[in-house]
Formats: structure tokens, C-alpha cells, sequence
């Protein structure tokens, strides 16, 4: 038996065994509950990182839990392997895209098997793999059925360092790419869409279905699909057919508009000018062409307009108003064009103020309805009130007066009630190689052209030129554009697109339920058996693109009569990031701010270079801060299980987690006095089985004290890792468990080898390699991952004596062990009677006696 805990050797050992005997592979039974345990799949981009670490670690104990729990678990992993970097890398390395993929593959496959992790390695999928991505061009196509993708020219978001077409959810708040940095540009171009605008409002109310998810995140998702109900009214244009349409939430303000803007970019702008103003607007839209959508509509900015010369007429008042444009109004919002109410808009407020035109108040708080229209206004007033200089319309509520102006416009016809969503179609179309093409061929005879679904995949050549910039290469390989149209015959070409690597991870999780099926996308009875995914695990920065995108896709096939489900993940578990210690000079600018952390000494943080006091903070790993740490460095010292304990044990799984080493050493010390614990108990083969029989009466104090401290871990760390998971408190109650073990006198009871097998079973999942060894070392053939969870025994739970308390006035004087009893009577005569008691109350007057049963306390209050 080896006396020393040797984390190395374990891990490697249980590892292959595991792997041969295939203990992580899917049950196939159905008699059992099923569980979908999953992590948002990685980008396999070479190297794990710590919060790679975190989140597998946190679904893997969650897997764990439930197998030993009798239910049965899927619990897979792949690889989202399309995208840039790979691209990129490629570019910059000279070597092929799908070499530099599958080499990162491999190399993060091995990371992961080292940290334990229980996959079925059976289901492993790549999203670049023709297998897969065979059927997302299917699934692209089923939504070209549906009539829910289609093609178009439209001014898009550029990234001018990755050379392509980005989706509005992949711009950040700043106007810059999600992933070069680079601030976005505008440009035309014919893309392909897909029209997630036609479940904007199911996306929205089926959020209330989701009460497994964090509030925050649904609260993102619901202010990016931004509903907003309200009325579409059209301003004639004076001297013209055509009608300027605006969508407003606050029609009861419209006898207030007094001028109406459009955006530069809007068609009816070069019509409305006059010859006086043509070229000043020209010149505005000029300027306005090299602004970002940030800068346009940052609330801290100057709104710049300038006049058309055009006039429109106010429908309801029959009165001319000024037609303006103005950099603040965007044409892919809404209609491109607002009404100009300043009484009651703030940013119309501003601008009328700085372009000198009219405000007209036309709503006022009650009881102010005699304010004339000339009322001087410090500020707008966007508060519901009473209806004034509104025609027929004065004296109604505002709110009331939303609805009849709606009525009054249906009745006229120059407007209706509308409700419009700040969501917009999905862009999909990507001018790169690395991505799975567009299945669609363009003839000039039939024009757009699904490809058969017998000749799916379009795969990728490989004999592609990568330069990164422009058109997509595809493009240049006529080899492979030039084909015969499927429907007729005739010489056509390919699309040349690629899809959005969204598009790839949008459905990933159905066909792990599947994942060697050659025949179809999937079996919908095994998906729809194993699905929705019973608890998800990720980080919150796919609370809007991932996640929104999956709801869509669901949705979708389920309308294709795929799925019998509406949503994917019924619970959701958003981790923290994991943080490392950070030194920084804030005199220094860019990258060099940071120091790394060995060229300081800790004790007295100054720059190596110029000795000036750095700031010491906590901040998100990486590698351009130095202060990141790889999980295989923590690994080779202390093993996978001490790396796994310490990222479960040192904060919630939703918070930050700080980086310390001293708590990973903690973590190891207590692996190490486990270790030692169970092998002194198993050199003792005569107490090493348990034996249920002698467990329900245990005869001496000592031993009750013990069972009430291994029924009370069971039933703490159960509730500790149900639907909260709260894996810190749940390993601090298998330290008091070990503890409880380390300082008891009857080690040599039955009680005492139950307690020794219910630690082990309850650290199973936290660290599953010394689990199995200790498991096994104390007698067991079966994996210790087989074995069942322990339960409970309530009366287990409840002492058959108490530690009294004695308070005087409030001091505690003493305490006497008594009969376990909640009767206040009988506590009061305990205490009453007690040597303690007697010492401080002789003499005295026992003015009241409080007695608390739940705290165990008597206090006699004295005169």
C-alpha cells in the first residue's frame, strides 16, 4: 500500500482504466431519469486556459453527482472549429487551416482527458468536420424552404482587419468587431440572412419558460429583441406622392411634432432636397459616411442635422413642417425617419434647442392644462399627463390618447397600431475560406438554386490561395464555382459565401444526442428523448449571440416537425471568470503597463525598469496581462484533482474566482490528510467492510456524535449540490467530515467505516482519480462512479442530548449536557437545577426566565 499520496501516478492509472472499461460512455437504458450535463463546446484554439478549467470542472462534478444519483447522463464534448484564428493562423504560418485545427484538437483532447473529465469520447463532434457541417447546409436549407433565409443588398458591418461581414450582435458598444477590435465600417454588399425577426416575439415571451435561467441574462436577451408597441404614421411630402413613414411609441405627442428628420442615407433624401441645399447635404452625408454607429448615436454627443429644404405636412394638423437630416437617425432602425416632438422627447429637446426650432407643448401634468403653447420648458416633459393643443384630442390622458390617436389615424388612413422590435434578420454570410459553405447555386436561367441533398456536403477544397483580404477565396477557384445548374443544366456558379460560425454552435447540442448517425441530422426520437439539455454551463458573454441564436434554431426545427420541444437549455449556469493576481504601472501606456509578476517581488512592487510603485489588482486571465496560469503547470505539481477541488472549492460557481496558489496548496494538504486518513484505516483489514447491520443503534456518545456528523455531511453537501450548486460549502462540509473521522475515539466501529465510505463517495465527483484509488483500497471491485449516492438517515440526524446554555442577565455563567428535549418547562428545570445556575442565583430574586429551545439557552434574568 503506498503510504505517500502520489497524484501523478493515480491519475494516469484511473484515467486509462476508465478509458478501457468505458465507464464515461451513454447509457442506452431508458428506465432511468435522463440528464443532459453540458459545457459550451471550445474553440480549439491549442491550449486550455483556467477558464476552460472552470467550466468543465463545474458540469463534470454536476455530471458525476447525478450518475451516482441513478440517473442516466449524457455528458459530451466537441469542438467549434470553424472560424478566423484558424483562417488567420494559417495565413500567417503557411500550412492549412484544417492541419493547424486538428493539430489544436489533439491537443486540447489530451488536456482534457488529464483533468479527469468524464465524456462519452464516443460522441466527440468538430463543426469543420464534413460529418457535421454536411448537416448544417442541411439545416441551412431547411430554412431556405421555409422561406426564413434569403439574400440581399444591404449596407453592412465591415471588419476591416478580418476582411468580412459581421452580424449587428458581433459589433460590441463601442462600434468595434468582437474579435479583431477593429472599429466597424459600413459597406454594400449582397448577403444572405436568416429571418429571426419571425420569432422576435415567441423569442420574447417564451423567456417567462425559462425559470432555470439567470434573470440578468434573460433581461439581455429581452432588451435585445427590445419590443416596442406603439403607432406607424406617414407625413406627406409637400410637392411629391411619396409619404415619410415614422414608428412612434408616443403618438399622443404627434400635435406637437414640429419637424420631421431623416437619416442621411434614407432614399426619399436626395428627393426631398432642393437645388439650394444640395450640395450642403451632400457634403453632411459625406461627413456623416465616415462616423461609426457609435458615434452617431452616443447620448454624450452633439446631434448634427442640417435642413433639406423640403416641408412635409403633419397629418393631424394639416400644418407644413421642416424635413431635416441628422446623423443621430440611422436607416437600418426602425424606418430611417422620426418625428421631431422636443416638448417631449429629450433628445429632440436638445436638438430643436441648438438648431433653433419650434417646441409646441402638448402634454402637461394635470392640473396644468391651461399652459400655452409658447410655455417656456427648462427641459422636456416625457412624463404621462393631460392632452393640450391636441384638436378634439385636448383633455384626455396621454395614456388613453395613445390608443384614440391610433383609431383616428386607422380611420383617416395615414396610419395603424405597430409593434417593432429592435431585433434585425441574422447576417450569415462571411467573405472567408474556414466556414461551411452556403449550399446554394446561382443559374442564370432558374436563379437561386438549392444544392441536392444528395450531393451534400458542398465540401471545402483544399487547393485554395489564403490571403485574408477581400472577396472570399472560393472565389478564385474556378474549379470549384463553375458547376451545371442542378435544375436545368446550365453553366452556373456556386455561392461562394461561407456561413457564420454561429451558425455551426446554433445546434451543435441536438446532434450530440446523435452523434454518429450517417443517415440523417439526427434520430428525433433519441433527440427529443435526451433533450431539452438539463443543465448548461458558460460564460455570460454568450448570453445574447449563442444563446438567442439556439432558441431561434430550436424553434425552427421544431417547426420543421424535427423536435417536439421550444426551448434547448432548461437550466442555465453563467460562471464567473477566473481572475490572477496583476501588476500594473499606470504611467505606462499599451501592453507595457503590465509586469510580469516574476520580475516582481512581491514584498515591494515596483517596475524593474524604472522602480517606479506598481498597482496590484485582480484581473481576467491572459496572457496579455502576465498573469495568466496554465492548467497544466498546476497539474504537474499537484495533480488534477487538487486543480479541480481548488476552482470548486474557492467560490461560488457564478462569482469571480481569485487566483491564489496558497489555496491550491490548501487544497492539496487536504487531498494529502484524506489520503492518510483512509490508508491507516485500510493497513486495518478487520474493520475495512461495512457492516449495515450494526449502524442504527449505536451505543456509546461518542459513536452517536459521529453518526449525527456523517448524516449531517450527506444531507449538507445533497442539498449543497442541487439545483444551486454550491460546490465551495458542499467540499467545506467534506472537511468537517474529515475532521469529524481524524478526532473521534471509536475508530474501530461500524459507524467509523461508514463514515470512511461516505467521504469517499461525496468527494467522487470533486476528485474523481484518489476517489477510485481510496475506493478501491478499501475493498471495492466496482468504480467508486457506479456506486450510489448516500442517503440520509433523519434520525440520525437528532442528539439524544444538548449542550445547555446558563445565562445570567444576559452572561453565560455555565453549561450542562441534557436530555435532547425543545419543552421549555423542562429546559427551564434543567437549568434551574444546574450547579451553575444555582452558584449565580443564590440569594437573588428570578425576576423572568427566557427560555430560547432552538438556540439551547436559558437566561434568568435578576434583580
Amino acid at each position: 500500500m503506498e503510504s505517500r499520496y502520489n497524484p501523478t501516478a493515480i491519475e494516469e492509472k484511473w484515467q486509462k482504466t476508465w478509458a478501457e472499461r468505458g465507464i464515461d460512455q451513454t447509457p442506452t437504458e431508458t428506465d432511468k431519469p435522463k440528464f443532459y450535463a453540458l459545457s459550451m463546446f471550445p474553440y480549439p484554439s491549442g491550449n486550455l486556459h483556467m477558464g476552460h478549467v472552470r467550466n468543465y470542472t463545474i458540469t463534470d462534478a454536476i455530471a458525476r453527482v447525478h450518475r451516482m444519483q441513478g440517473d442516466r447522463v449524457l455528458h459530451p464534448m466537441g469542438w467549434d472549429a470553424f472560424g478566423l484564428p484558424a483562417e488567420n493562423a494559417a495565413i500567417k504560418n503557411q500550412t492549412h487551416p484544417a492541419k493547424w485545427t486538428y493539430n489544436n484538437i489533439a491537443q486540447m483532447r489530451s488536456e482534457l482527458k488529464r483533468l479527469g473529465l468524464s465524456y462519452d469520447w464516443n460522441c466527440e463532434l468538430a463543426t469543420c468536420s464534413p460529418d457535421y457541417y454536411k448537416w448544417t447546409q442541411w439545416i441551412f436549407l431547411q430554412f431556405f424552404q421555409a422561406g426564413l433565409a434569403y439574400q440581399k443588398e444591404a449596407k453592412v458591418n465591415w471588419d476591416p482587419i478580418d476582411q468580412t461581414v459581421l452580424a449587428n450582435e458581433q459589433v460590441d458598444s463601442e462600434g468595434r468587431s468582437w474579435r479583431s477590435g477593429a472599429i466597424v465600417e459600413k459597406k454594400n454588399l449582397r448577403q444572405w440572412f436568416l429571418k429571426i425577426t419571425d420569432y422576435a416575439e415567441e423569442l420574447l415571451q417564451d423567456l417567462d419558460k425559462l425559470t432555470g435561467w439567470p434573470e440578468r441574462v434573460k433581461l439581455m436577451q429581452a432588451n435585445w429583441i427590445g419590443k416596442s408597441v406603439g403607432a406607424y404614421l406617414e407625413f406627406p411630402i409637400v410637392g411629391m406622392e411619396e409619404k415619410i413613414g415614422v414608428f412612434t411609441t408616443r403618438p399622443d405627442t404627434v400635435y406637437g411634432v414640429t419637424y420631421v428628420v431623416l437619416a442621411p442615407e434614407h432614399p426619399l433624401t436626395p428627393k426631398v432636397t432642393t437645388s439650394e441645399r444640395q450640395e450642403a447635404v451632400e457634403t453632411f452625408i459625406k461627413e456623416v459616411a465616415n462616423q461609426s454607429e457609435l458615434e452617431r448615436t452616443a447620448e454624450d454627443k452633439p446631434k448634427r442635422g442640417i435642413p433639406t429644404g423640403g416641408k412635409a405636412i403633419n397629418p393631424f394638423t394639416g400644418e407644413e413642417i421642416p424635413i431635416w437630416i441628422a446623423d443621430y437617425v440611422l436607416y437600418e432602425y426602425g424606418t430611417g425617419a422620426v418625428m421631431g416632438v422636443p416638448a417631449h422627447d429629450t433628445r429632440d429637446f436638445k436638438f430643436a434647442n441648438e438648431q433653433n426650432l419650434p417646441i409646441k407643448v402638448v402634454i402637461v401634468p394635470p392640473g396644468n392644462e391651461d399652459l400655452s403653447p409658447h410655455y417656456e420648458l427648462k427641459e422636456a416633459y416625457t412624463d404621462p399627463g393631460i392632452m393640450v393643443n391636441s384638436g378634439e384630442f385636448n383633455g384626455k390622458n396621454s395614456t388613453e390618447g395613445k390608443q384614440a390617436i391610433i383609431d383616428y389615424a386607422e380611420q383617416k388612413g395615414f396610419g395603424k397600431a405597430r409593434v417593432q422590435y429592435r431585433l434585425r434578420d441574422w447576417l450569415i454570410s462571411r467573405q472567408r475560406y474556414w466556414g461551411a459553405p452556403i449550399p446554394v447555386i446561382h443559374c442564370p436561367n432558374c436563379g437561386i438554386v438549392p444544392v441536392p441533398e444528395q450531393d451534400l456536403p458542398v465540401q471545402l477544397p483544399e487547393d485554395v490561395e489564403l490571403s485574408g483580404r477581400g472577396a472570399s477565396p472560393l472565389a478564385q477557384l474556378e474549379s470549384w464555382v463553375n458547376v451545371p445548374c442542378p435544375s436545368c443544366g446550365t453553366p452556373a456558379k456556386r455561392e461562394t459565401d461561407t456561413m457564420d460560425t454561429f451558425i455551426d454552435s446554433s445546434w451543435y447540442y441536438l446532434r450530440f444526442c446523435d452523434a454518429q448517425n450517417d443517415g440523417k441530422v439526427f434520430d428525433s426520437a433519441k433527440t427529443n428523448g435526451w433533450m431539452p439539455v438539463d443543465q448548461y454551463v458558460g460564460g455570460i458573454e454568450h448570453a445574447i449571440l449563442h444563446l438567442l441564436y439556439s432558441r431561434f434554431f430550436t424553434k425552427v426545427l421544431r417547426d420543421r416537425g424535427l423536435l417536439n420541444f421550444d426551448e434547448p437549455f432548461q437550466r442555465l449556469l453563467t460562471q464567473g471568470m477566473v481572475q490572477g493576481l496583476t501588476y500594473t504601472n499606470p504611467k505606462k501606456s499599451g501592453n507595457a503597463k503590465y509586469i510580469p509578476s516574476n520580475l516582481v517581488n512581491p514584498n515591494d512592487p515596483k517596475d524593474p525598469e524604472t522602480g517606479e510603485p506598481l498597482e496590484i489588482s485582480y484581473q481576467t486571465m491572459s496572457k496579455s496581462k502576465y498573469n495568466g496560469v496554465a492548467p497544466e503547470q498546476v497539474i504537474n505539481k499537484y495533480g488534477a484533482d487538487t486543480a479541480r477541488m481548488f476552482i470548486l472549492f474557492k467560490a461560488p460557481p457564478e462569482k469571480d474566482l481569485e487566483w491564489d496558489e496558497a489555496d491550491v496548496e490548501g487544497q492539496f494538504r487536504f487531498l494529502n490528510r484524506v489520503w492518510r486518513l483512509i490508508t491507516d484505516f485500510a493497513s486495518n483489514q478487520s474493520s475495512a467492510k461495512l457492516d449495515k447491520s450494526k449502524l442504527e443503534n449505536p451505543k456509546s456518545k461518542t459513536e452517536k456524535d459521529l453518526r449525527r456528523a456523517i448524516h449531517t455531511a450527506i444531507k449538507e453537501v445533497t442539498d449543497d449540490l442541487g439545483s444551486d450548486y454550491q460546490f465551495n460549502t458542499a467540499i467545506s462540509e467534506l472537511m468537517k467530515l474529515s475532521n469529524a473521522l481524524t478526532d473521534t475515539d471509536s475508530k474501530n466501529s461500524a459507524i467509523y467505516t461508514e463514515g470512511i465510505h461516505t467521504l469517499i463517495l461525496m468527494l467522487a465527483p470533486f476528485a474523481p482519480h484518489i476517489a477510485e484509488e481510496l475506493w478501491q483500497m478499501i475493498g471495492n471491485t466496482e468504480s467508486v462512479h457506479k456506486a450510489s449516492w448516500p442517503k440520509y438517515d433523519p434520525a440520525a440526524l437528532v442528539a439524544d442530548e444538548i449542550t445547555l446554555v446558563i445565562q445570567i442577565n444576559g452572561k453565560t455563567r455555565g453549561t450542562i449536557e441534557v436530555a435532547n428535549t425543545s419543552d421549555k418547562d423542562t429546559l427551564e428545570k434543567y437549568a434551574r437545577e444546574s450547579e451553575a445556575a444555582q452558584r449565580y442565583l443564590e440569594g437573588k430574586e428570578i425576576k423572568k426566565a427566557i427560555v430560547v429551545p432552538g438556540r439551547n439557552l436559558v437566561n434568568f434574568v435578576v434583580g
